[in-house]
């Protein structure tokens, strides 16, 4: 067994006590598996497949292009929910300020997260649609997306309306969003398609 095997396996038996963040800052990289913290516990679950990693890339592609620039689109970026007991997620596409991005951090917090925008995937679609839902809108990030890359490949788009999520609509084809004061547009279906669509 090789010594980076070995380090893997050993991740996956530890630790015995809720993790910290120093705990979760000295995990060794994962990069087969998608890793997140929930109240101290380390959630372990599988990649996913190539439709999900495409239409994530392009997504994070056109909203950089749209959204105004003091505002940077991100993907599969760490953001502390909550440090005791610690909650780490890794939405699959954020938009945060660029200023913050610009100072390369190895994370951000909740706070400074304007949209987070999960794709739904076999093993995440509870958590997407309630957990992080429900997350989410306690952490106080002002709009939430949840896009089903199911055909027709549909996004429902939520905001945060006295600390609860409103429901704005679930939209195909091409959608057309709202951000920061700017008129967003969205193919929905060139998310999954081999050809994207420029926006």
């Amino acid at each position: 067994m090789t010594e980076d095997r070995r380090r893997r396996l050993s991740v996956m038996e530890w630790p015995h006590h809720l993790l910290s963040l120093d705990d979760w800052i000295e995990l060794p990289e994962m990069k087969e598996f998608h890793v997140e913290v929930v109240e101290g516990v380390l959630l372990v679950s599988p990649r996913p497949l190539s439709f999900h990693q495409r239409a994530v890339t392009r997504l994070t592609y056109w909203l950089d292009e749209q959204i105004p620039g003091e505002f940077t689109a991100l993907q599969e970026t760490e953001m502390v929910v909550a440090e005791v007991p610690l909650t780490v997620r890794v939405p699959d596409v954020m938009v945060v300020p660029t200023a913050l991005v610009e100072a390369n951090p190895a994370r951000l917090a909740v706070g400074e997260v304007r949209l987070a925008v999960e794709v739904l995937s076999e093993g995440s679609k509870r958590t997407d649609r309630v957990t992080k839902f429900s997350e989410y809108a306690e952490a106080g990030i002002e709009h939430y997306w949840i896009i089903d890359l199911d055909p027709p490949v549909s996004m429902t788009t939520y905001r945060l309306v006295e600390e609860d999520y409103e429901d704005f609509g679930e939209q195909s084809g091409i959608a057309k969003l709202e951000f920061a004061g700017a008129e967003l547009t969205i193919d929905l279906n060139a998310l999954i398609t081999r050809h994207a669509q420029r926006p």
